[in-house]
């Protein structure tokens, strides 16, 4: 999947990121996930199931029904689900992108979604493996494309540490050691071969085109990566936008919303051209944009286990 140049990236946190006191705890946080010796060992055991499946095999995952049966029951424990334009729900293989609020994203998604196809979750590895619970769920269930990479906040933190401020210095140390930066040219082409080859096989893939958590309900956040149409143009698969809401702030029993969007089919290209990929993922944008409740309003009342239920799904 193709997104920004390190260069690139660089360059947009240092311009966009204000490493306030919560921005360096989380930055501390991601860097005790990296260096957690149970988020290492999942998070390989992942990469070689995604190596077998690069090879055309078939890798290690508990079926399709089970792993729905239980996120099922898990998330409707906790919330109430609406699923709007089930009609719109696929049947076979595709890929579905959906704006992202929270980490219980995926976990939603994958409660409503039939049992067929299986979805593929590609997404950040510490996020997927940084609870117990989670790492739990998803190693029991399977289905996970790990990618390891440098946040943007952490990107902050080392560009800033070698301008004005120098007190950031061992936590800038401590992320290009201990934290693996997603450079892997390796790595990410059999992450493509293992996405082409599921995808071919009749199974799915979820990704997350914002490339990070939303700040508010009802909007995206922009540019979408560009690597969101990559596997869809090349495989011939159509895309599939899923609208969220309801999931930036958690409380016990609330109403969490999942609007499914129309199949949107593109030309199946090798080689795509850059044009063809920005018309694309405008396409993409603007039609996730028109599913999003751009009016949503927070419920009022009691919210009970708000602060418990977001810690949980961080």
């Amino acid at each position: 999947m193709q997104g920004p140049s390190k260069a690139e990236s660089t360059s947009s946190a240092q311009a966009t990121v204000q490493l306030t006191p919560p921005v360096i705890q989380r930055v501390q946080e991601g860097l005790a996930a990296a260096r957690h010796p149970q988020v290492q060992r999942h998070t390989q055991t992942a990469l070689a199931n995604i190596a077998v499946v690069a090879q055309g095999e078939a890798d290690l995952r508990v079926s399709g029904r089970f792993r729905r049966w239980l996120l099922r029951r898990f998330i409707r424990f906790l919330f109430r689900v609406q699923v709007e334009l089930p009609d719109n729900i696929p049947q076979g293989p595709v890929v579905l992108v959906a704006n992202h609020l929270s980490h219980l994203d995926p976990f939603l998604i994958l409660a409503s979604v039939p049992a067929h196809p299986y979805y593929y979750i590609l997404g950040d590895a510490r996020t997927l493996y940084n609870k117990r619970w989670k790492r739990w769920i998803v190693g029991q269930a399977g289905g996970v494309i790990p990618l390891e990479r440098w946040w943007k906040e952490e990107v902050a933190v080392m560009q800033q540490a070698e301008g004005d401020r120098p007190d950031l210095q061992d936590l800038a140390a401590a992320i290009k050691t201990d934290v693996p930066n997603g450079s892997s040219i390796k790595q990410m082409r059999q992450i493509d071969q293992a996405v082409q080859a599921i995808l071919q096989r009749g199974d799915g893939i979820m990704l997350f085109p914002e490339g990070r958590l939303g700040e508010q309900e009802g909007q995206l956040h922009l540019p979408l990566k560009r690597g969101t149409v990559l596997y869809a143009i090349r495989s011939g698969v159509p895309i599939v936008p899923v609208a969220i809401s309801g999931t930036q702030t958690l409380f016990l029993r609330k109403q969490l919303t999942l609007r499914f969007g129309p199949p949107l089919t593109f030309t199946q290209q090798t080689r795509p051209k850059r044009a063809d990929i920005d018309q694309a993922l405008n396409q993409v944008k603007t039609v996730l944009s028109q599913l999003l409740n751009s009016d949503y309003r927070e419920p009022q009342g009691a919210k009970p286990l708000k602060n418990w239920l977001n810690h949980l799904f961080w």
